[in-house]
């Protein structure tokens, strides 16, 4: 079997997919600076490589063997990037770019990067689909898009087989509830044990598509094993269906209080997973309601 290396992998999707790829049998190591990842959340048998991808020269080693990368890590949260741009595009610009130098250097074969459907921004018709103009209406989702161009780049210019999937609204066991991969459902969450209202900003009337991580960590290695694509293509993963914040909210069963919108905050998002069927052959597994449902009972709510 193969030797993958985890970008972020003591984050939520990361580790998801980590424990993934040790149970089909792959030895995998994890590149990790701990600032938003868990320890405990990397699974026994990976090995954790403690670096910044901000440091290029510091994360070389990492890169040594590995056939493949998943390049999960980023600083993912939209107040974040507007309140600190600097620091997120550090992070999600430079650092995506040195993962791919070092990938390129260490004659990886192919890279899968994690993007976000918050490229896509506000468009004039849903669903979404890859084709599409992107729009990105604050930094993190601009500095996302960045990073799919360079993985792009760096097949056309240096031969390094790149995919980049475009997530929705991820969530599932071990989500975060707070710092990275903050979702309306880990506020949520936050909440209700606290007993505290439901708080939402806008009208509720946003639409998520919403995807279990585990749906997220199945296209991952789709892209990753699939040897039609790796020249640069983008796909959408998504369960694609949407859901209203208010809906949400009611799945919850608690009292809800209303808060102004949020700036730059994209009104809908929908997938249209035509290509992803298409070119991966995958499908998402896990409906809305029943994964809410799971992790509802899971909590304790």
């Amino acid at each position: 079997m193969s030797l993958f290396l985890v970008t972020g992998g003591a984050g939520f999707i990361g580790s998801t997919l980590a424990t993934r790829l040790l149970a089909d049998g792959h030895g995998v190591r994890v590149l990790d600076n701990l600032s938003t990842g868990l320890r405990e959340r990397i699974p026994q048998g990976a090995e954790l490589f403690e670096a910044d991808i901000r440091d290029l020269e510091a994360i070389r080693p990492a890169f040594e063997g590995v056939e493949g990368v998943f390049h999960c890590a980023a600083l993912p949260r939209v107040p974040l990037s507007i309140a600190q741009p600097t620091l997120t595009s550090a992070v999600n610009i430079d650092g995506t770019l040195n993962v791919l130098v070092a990938a390129r250097d260490a004659k990886v074969k192919r890279l899968v990067y994690s993007g976000s459907s918050s490229a896509y921004g506000s468009q004039p018709t849903l669903p979404f689909h890859p084709d599409m103009k992107p729009n990105p209406l604050n930094p993190y989702a601009l500095q996302k898009y960045v990073g799919e161009m360079y993985a792009k780049q760096f097949f056309t210019l240096y031969g390094l087989e790149t995919v980049a999937l475009r997530y929705f609204n991820v969530y599932g066991p071990n989500m975060a509830d707070e710092g990275a991969y903050v979702t309306v459902l880990s506020v949520f969450k936050r909440q209700a044990l606290q007993g505290q209202p439901l708080t939402i900003e806008g009208d509720g009337e946003q639409t998520r598509d919403f995807t279990h991580v585990h749906d997220v960590v199945d296209a991952n290695i789709r892209a990753m094993m699939n040897s039609n694509v790796g020249k640069g293509e983008v796909f959408n993963v998504g369960a694609g269906e949407r859901h209203s914040v208010n809906k949400v909210a009611k799945l919850f069963n608690r009292p809800v209080e209303f808060l102004p919108p949020r700036p730059g905050d994209t009104p809908h998002t929908h997938a249209d997973i035509t290509q992803t069927r298409e070119q991966l052959g995958w499908s998402p597994t896990v409906r809305f309601d029943e994964g809410v449902t799971k992790l509802l009972k899971e909590w304790g709510l």
